[in-house]
């Protein structure tokens, strides 16, 4: 399956649940506390702040049972409904019966309808007691991450459905014998039953309580040290092509000498690696590194796929 399709439902994710992401793949779990890196577009896990002793269990609170808006947990994107309503059928032994049916056509390449119920939270309660801790351990005396998240809240919900289509041709019709719907949403329901599923690429119902949605802080590079980072290749660049034409013995074009400014992304690695030796140390950790809630961006980097 390629897992471009997921791309809009993640996004539409983030934005709905106000900040939750998806765990991918979905049958993934992730707790409080458990650690990760994003690689190719995989989600990696490496292990839990608590489990491998980095923080003690003693200095964190939790909260849980947290109650979260449903109405946020169930939505749709291209998505409609071609047929809606109440059919009749017939059994040799029952005899006739009804039954609700709908028929649900989606407009394109990843148009999904999603449905949950119940969802609730998990998180850890004093993330701010204990975020300079882990930068120093996490950074140096126990580990020399550069890059990292950390899940400071997961949730469940007690079923979640997701139908997903691969092209402008998809269409699910579904159908259900309960009394209880008449012209409402049948999708997602337990006793639903799919009549028919053409070209989709996702159809999944999930009716264990899972912690597949998570919200983390990532690790990053202090924005001042980016701002100085940035300001002093500008000041280089200009520098270059005076260089360029007293070293090399050769007729370079120097009009085309160009300059990008690198991305936020790639301009903290360059940070770090620019450092002199020693110059991160467990000292000077906190004043380097940041943790940051990640976002849009993040989930962007799960469907960045490079050629193996």
């Amino acid at each position: 399956m390629e897992t471009a399709v997921f791309k809009k439902f993640y996004k539409k994710f983030y934005n709905k649940t106000n900040g939750f992401i998806p765990t991918k793949p979905l049958n993934q779990n992730l707790y409080p506390g458990d650690f990760f890196q994003i690689k190719n577009g995989e989600l990696i896990l490496l292990g839990n702040i608590f489990r491998n002793r980095i923080v003690s269990v003693a200095d964190v609170s939790f909260e849980y049972d947290i109650k979260l808006n449903a109405s946020s947990w169930s939505f749709s994107d291209g998505v409609s409904k071609l047929y809606s309503g109440r059919d009749s059928g017939h059994n040799p032994i029952e005899g006739e019966y009804k039954y609700s049916k709908q028929i649900l056509a989606f407009d394109g390449f990843g148009s999904f309808f999603f449905k949950s119920n119940n969802p609730e939270a998990a998180k850890i309660g004093n993330w701010g007691a204990i975020q300079n801790e882990l930068i120093i351990k996490l950074t140096q005396t126990l580990f020399s991450f550069r890059e990292l998240y950390v899940v400071t809240e997961t949730a469940i919900t007690s079923d979640w459905t997701l139908a997903i289509g691969g092209s402008d041709k998809a269409e699910l019709e579904i159908a259900t014998e309960s009394e209880n719907f008449g012209l409402v949403d049948i999708f997602g329901d337990a006793s639903c039953k799919t009549i028919q599923a053409r070209e989709i690429e996702f159809y999944h119902r999930e009716s264990r309580k899972k912690p597949s949605f998570f919200k983390a802080k990532k690790l990053t590079v202090r924005q001042e040290h980016l701002d100085v980072f940035i300001s002093q290749l500008v000041q280089e660049y200009t520098k270059i092509p005076s260089w360029i034409e007293n070293f090399y013995d050769f007729d370079f074009n120097l009009e085309d000498v160009g300059f990008s400014t690198p991305n936020p992304t790639n301009a903290q690695t360059c940070v770090l690696d620019m450092l002199q030796a020693n110059q991160l140390n467990p000292n000077t950790a906190l004043a380097y590194f940041t943790w940051e809630d990640a976002n849009l961006d993040d989930i962007e980097k799960l469907f960045i796929t490079y050629g193996s």
